[in-house]
């Protein structure tokens, strides 16, 4: 049985996971700094850091305590290689080379968008050729996969990604960070009412969101020059609506294009209920011989077992790197 102890530190949360079989869980904790970041209203790359500086030996020792393991017992150690705030990044690659020397153990790269893609396989055996749409703060992506360790992203955003806007457009709305809970959380009350544009990129696979959040921004001064009011519920729920539709749509045009067994929902946004709802009923009603599988809400927000599961992948594969590997904010998942 394998057991790989993973480290994840790409953004604001410093985690540690040890998983066997790129299957089972045997712990997995994660210090988030949420309420650090909060009352700026995003993540402060120095002040992430920092906070990992100061965590990450505490979260290595509680995941080895909780899975009632030592360093010894573990056949690999998979670190986030990129792409993610550099500074945040480094802590967790020094961690994972220190522990790889000191213990003699290998070192396994993973790229974070494959981590959230293999989060998938905690719920069922991942299924291949699939497509999986990526769906974060960073990036909003669709990626092909042929076969069980190959990437090639058939749509990406042209500016924003989906979870910056969702965040952008919570602040408009005074809502607190991140945007996109609270605006999930407000559709709930509202009605989808307010017609908002929905952006075209020249590539039909690709995705918009610049122009759906200056839309939302427009809307709101023209009320105010107009002296009109309007309802935050219906808004919220209104862009939501339309900002999942731009997304489906693509994944829709996707999986029309391509030899598909199964779509994969993967990133932060895949916790949004209306996607999670909607993506089953595109299937449903569209293609009924692909497989949908949503990622458990634990492991769509950034956390160690999806870095671990990857991790063992990767490994089976032979993925290893070297004692000089160093963090890559900008890698990429093609090469």
């Amino acid at each position: 049985m394998t057991k790989i102890l993973a480290i994840e530190s790409s953004c604001d949360e410093t985690a540690v996971a040890i998983i066997e079989d790129a299957k089972k869980i045997l712990a997995s904790v994660v210090a988030t700094q949420i309420d650090v970041h909060k009352k700026y209203g995003g993540v402060i790359p120095e002040i992430a850091s920092r906070i990992h500086i100061e965590n990450i030996s505490i979260v290595i020792q509680e995941c080895l305590e909780k899975a009632n393991l030592k360093i010894e017992d573990v056949d690999a150690i998979a670190f986030t290689q990129g792409p993610g705030l550099v500074g945040s990044l480094h802590v967790g690659v020094q961690a994972a080379k220190t522990l790889a020397w000191a213990f003699q153990k290998p070192l396994v790269p993973v790229h974070h968008i494959a981590g959230h893609i293999y989060a998938n396989n905690l719920v069922t055996d991942m299924k291949f050729p699939l497509m999986a749409l990526v769906v974060s703060g960073g990036h909003t992506e669709l990626v092909y996969m042929k076969d069980e360790w190959s990437f090639e992203v058939v749509g990406t955003t042209q500016d924003d990604a989906i979870g910056e806007a969702f965040d952008k457009v919570g602040r408009v709305l005074n809502l607190p960070y991140p945007g996109g809970v609270y605006i999930d959380k407000l559709s709930a009350q509202g009605k989808n009412i307010y017609r908002l544009p929905k952006p075209k990129p020249e590539k039909e696979l690709d995705f918009s969101f610049s122009g759906l959040k200056s839309g939302v921004l427009q809307f709101i001064k023209r009320c105010e020059r107009n002296n009109e009011t309007f309802t935050p519920e219906d808004l919220a729920c209104s862009f939501q609506e339309t900002a999942i539709s731009c997304l489906l749509e693509r994944a829709d045009k996707a999986l029309d294009q391509y030899d598909t067994r199964m779509l994969v929902l993967a990133g932060g946004v895949a916790a949004n209920s209306c996607l999670r709802r909607r993506v089953q009923e595109m299937i449903a009603d569209h293609h009924l011989d692909v497989e949908c599988v949503i990622p458990p809400l634990s492991c769509c927000t950034d956390n160690a077992a999806m870095i671990g599961v990857a991790g063992t992948i990767a490994y089976e594969h032979g993925v290893r790197a070297s004692a000089d590997v160093t963090a890559n904010p900008s890698l990429d998942i093609e090469a």
